[in-house]
């Protein structure tokens, strides 16, 4: 926790541009002060903060503290030996700290900038007023901080008779909230919960899920995690850092309203309308009855603030790249909390030269691996709004994000490079988490040993595809490749990779193989993200080239066919077209785990991370985690100009309509003339025609026949450009648009906007 908070803290300061004043600390619950002599690993204390507070009940354990804080020397550290409810702050002027009559004048009293309790919340009986007085002392850009033991249930489960009492929380609980930052790792099995909970009710500790559950209430969440400590016996624990939920402005006055819509102009594309003009604008466009286009988290921080809940953590970020989804929908859990690609399968320069993209253009891309969406930043656009319905493919790009914002190139390098760092557990805690959302560094800390871990596999052996990868190397090892593999990824030459590939090709091209494994439609979709339905379309092609009916396209042995001349065509004109030890990345990284200095994606360059790690660099940046249809019908119509779909569209079933209701959408959110970036596993894609319907001219870029290379990767069929060159006429969907209304404070204690006008 002390880690969580000292980032943050440290963010915040060098932000500022005058430091005229030190942080004030205040220790709720301290104890014998272990906590404040802690931190000094992570800040100098003495230094750091104008002054520290330790609040304690217990006599004998204060004055442990105040000798502690002797024998350290800090002069900056008081011991109050007081109940924590009445204890207050007294007012602050400059970094001198002046006495006031807390009690007759409340609104003189000082605040503090970091309010932190470390395994107290849960041995206090009336936590309500402690919490609340909490609300109270902390300044409003100030940070709180909690870590303490918990026991709470997220799985519906009857629980009978005398074990109801052991009930400690319900998923239905849960379902409702938009507000907590994430459930990752939240859920405490029965035995774990009845267990802990009767050893920790001895002691006179709660571990009900109710305190965590307030404070959840009565802040902003910024970061929530949830972990087990392992060496004493998997005690779970959590950690909280939260903030006012209330958003306030560099003046200190309210603005969680002004905040929200500037976000969602940002994230739909809309004009950001000033207070000031507000009125008479939205008074205008009530005339002509024109529905505002809103998005998801506008919605939800609607509802919220109505209620006088906090909003989504996500608006409390100190970066407003990753926008709020509820991770608790199936679609969103279909992915199993694991991503498919660790890096991204399409080839940027190919990209490049199609789209020339510039300063003026607004990009819709998928996610994927982040590393095209990172390539197509160090152009410069205006904006790119990055989509992927898996959150855990946007989780991998955030971490990048963070990098770029908070690293060196050295530890860049060793992360997204060579997959591995010795040290990124600190790294996450000490200086990434300030710059990811609470979602993201969830994942993280739970996939860390996954990065750190020198024994370990390393970043680009995780993901779905990691099957695939896994079972390559291993026929290298089984057949004695390794050496030739070695060769391949070093030769400097197309002649000597040429002359090198049969030996490895025998074995990787084997017949037994593709049939035992590779042509099975599990294989497909398990290590090589490749959906049936793509699939089908690869065997297709194949039945037409080869002048055979349609009908046995499902006979096992066609399919298997099918498949394998697939790969052949990608495999054999890479190796003599391409150079792999320089050039070709993506094979590189496949066959070595890892990217050489030599052969790398533009994003692991200096230069680029120059660029990329300058301030303000991702302010164009929006971060989806919805389907491409669910997102483009939130954009204001006529304001993209690319579209970057990648394979996707072979995804969709040709039976269904969701190829022609994505192609209208995407019309709808264009500029005319704007296009769409797509490729394709087929050579003539079904959909294409769907465009062509919807008001696009599609033009075929490229084509992979028998024994060319289309690009790098060469995994797609044919790639193609779809221009928009006519406008259609499609009703907007009701989901997408909220109509005026105005929502009233719900009690005079609500910190919300008064009269909040949508």
């Amino acid at each position: 926790m002390l880690g969580l908070l000292a980032a943050p803290l440290k963010y915040k300061q060098g932000k500022k541009q005058r430091q005229s004043q030190k942080p004030i600390w205040v220790d709720v619950g301290g104890g014998t002060g272990y906590n404040i002599e802690a931190m000094a690993a992570f800040l100098p204390v003495e230094s750091f903060f104008a002054h520290v507070y330790l609040v304690y009940l217990s006599p004998s354990l204060c004055e442990i503290a105040r000798q502690r804080f002797t024998r350290l020397g800090w002069k900056n550290v008081s011991v109050v030996c007081q109940d924590a409810r009445e204890f207050r702050l007294p007012n602050r002027t400059g970094d001198e700290l002046v006495n006031s009559d807390s009690k007759s004048h409340p609104e003189k009293t000082g605040k503090a900038d970091l309010v932190t309790m470390s395994y107290s919340l849960s041995m206090i009986p009336d936590y309500y007023s402690v919490v609340d007085s909490s609300t109270s002392l902390l300044s409003p850009s100030g940070t709180i901080g909690v870590c303490d033991f918990y026991g709470t249930l997220l799985k519906p489960q009857v629980i009978h008779s005398v074990f109801n009492s052991w009930l400690v929380q319900s998923i239905v609980d849960l379902t409702s909230r938009n507000y907590t930052g994430g459930v990752f790792n939240r859920h405490v099995n029965w035995v774990g919960r009845a267990f802990w909970r009767a050893w920790f009710d001895a002691d006179r500790v709660g571990l009900d899920g109710a305190r965590r559950d307030y404070l959840e209430y009565r802040f902003g969440t910024v970061i929530s995690a949830s972990a087990r400590n392992y060496l004493l016996g998997g005690i779970p624990y959590y950690i909280f850092i939260g903030c006012q939920k209330e958003i306030y402005d560099n003046q200190q006055n309210p603005s969680s309203k002004e905040i929200v819509e500037k976000l969602d102009a940002a994230y739909t594309e809309s004009p950001y309308l000033s207070p000031a003009k507000r009125r008479q604008e939205v008074s205008k466009a009530m005339e002509r009855q024109v529905a505002e286009i809103r998005s998801k988290a506008y919605e939800s921080a609607v509802i919220n603030l109505s209620a006088n809940l906090p909003l989504p953590s996500s608006f409390y970020q100190n970066h407003h790249w990753r926008i709020y989804y509820n991770e608790m929908l199936t679609k969103h859990t279909q992915f199993g909390n694991e991503y498919i690609y660790a890096f991204t399968w399409e080839d940027p320069r190919v990209d490049h030269r199609l789209l020339n993209i510039g300063s003026d253009d607004i990009i819709l891309a998928i996610t994927s691996a982040g590393d095209n969406i990172l390539d197509y930043l160090q152009y410069n656009p205006r904006r790119v709004h990055a989509v992927d319905l898996n959150p855990t493919q946007n989780h991998l790009l955030e971490l990048k994000v963070a990098s770029y914002t908070a690293l060196g190139y050295r530890d860049f390098w060793k992360i997204f490079g060579e997959g591995k760092h010795p040290n990124f557990r600190e790294l996450l805690v000490s200086h990434l988490s300030p710059h990811l959302s609470s979602h993201a560094f969830q994942y993280w800390l739970d996939h860390s040993d996954t990065i750190s871990s020198q024994s370990g596999v390393g970043l680009y052996e995780t993901g779905g595809s990691r099957y695939a990868l896994k079972m390559v190397r291993c026929l290298f090892t089984i057949f004695g490749l390794s050496g030739e593999v070695k060769k391949l990824c070093e030769a400097q030459t197309l002649e000597e990779q040429r002359q090198i590939w049969p030996r490895i090709r025998r074995v990787l091209m084997s017949k037994p193989l593709h049939w035992g494994v590779v042509c099975t439609e599990w294989f497909a979709w398990k290590a090589a993200g490749v959906p049936a339905a793509q699939r089908n379309m690869i065997i297709t092609d194949f039945l037409e080239r080869s002048g055979l009916a349609g009908g046995v396209k499902k006979d096992t042995e066609v399919s298997g066919k099918a498949i394998w001349e697939y790969v052949v065509n990608t495999l054999d004109p890479v190796v003599k077209d391409t150079l792999i030890s320089n050039d070709n990345y993506f094979y590189y990284l496949c066959l070595q785990g890892r990217y050489s200095r030599r052969c790398h994606p533009s994003y692991l360059t200096p230069k680029a991370h120059v660029k990329l790690s300058t301030p303000n660099a991702f302010d164009g940046l929006r971060i989806h985690t919805d389907e491409i249809n669910e997102v483009i019908e939130r954009i204001t119509p006529g304001t993209l100009t690319i579209a970057v779909v990648m394979d996707s569209m072979d995804w969709f079933d040709p039976a269904k309509e969701d190829a022609s209701k994505q192609a209208q959408a995407l019309n709808n959110s264009l500029k005319m003339g704007g296009r769409i970036l797509l490729r394709s596993a087929s050579i003539q894609p079904w959909y294409i025609k769907n465009f062509e319907e919807n008001g696009f001219t599609a033009r075929r870029v490229g084509a992979r026949f028998p024994g060319s290379c289309i690009d790098r990767v060469n995994m797609y069929a044919s790639t193609w450009i779809c221009k928009k060159t006519k406008e259609i006429s499609v009703p907007y969907p009701i989901s997408c648009t909220t109509s005026p209304l105005t929502l009233e404070r719900t009690n005079s204690s609500s910190t919300s906007m008064d009269d909040l006008e949508i």
